[in-house]
């Protein structure tokens, strides 16, 4: 499992339609049993459940969830914070998962040019 501390780097997140609960885990650097946990406290994160109650991501998911972590484990915020801090970025419908994509791909080629210099 990655480990969230080394160096902040987090994967690319892969160009797939669903993501498992693992792999989310994977992705973001939290376990399941967290994300299972913000699902109750972030009502914008709400996994599709299929099959047996299975939870599939979708990136917009993903890209929530990193953006959770972030606030409550770099920037310091408690759990009613982080959720007053998305609910004053602009609203959920303006960030569509285009805008958070493209959000998501900018952070990502920002981090790999500090890699390069």
């Amino acid at each position: 499992m990655l480990e969230a501390s080394e160096n902040n780097q987090l994967p690319a997140i892969p160009g797939k339609r669903y993501f498992t609960i693992g792999e989310v885990s994977d992705l973001c650097g939290v376990k399941p049993h967290v994300l299972r946990y913000w699902e109750q406290e972030f009502p914008d994160l709400s996994p599709v459940k299929r099959r047996g109650n299975r939870r599939y991501y979708q990136r917009q998911d993903v890209v929530l969830i990193r953006q959770i972590r972030s606030l409550l484990h770099e920037q310091g915020f408690t759990i009613g914070g982080a959720r007053q801090k998305l609910g004053d970025s602009p609203s959920k419908k303006e960030l569509t998962p285009y805008k958070q994509l493209l959000d998501q791909t900018i952070s990502e080629l920002e981090d790999i040019l500090k890699t390069l210099d």
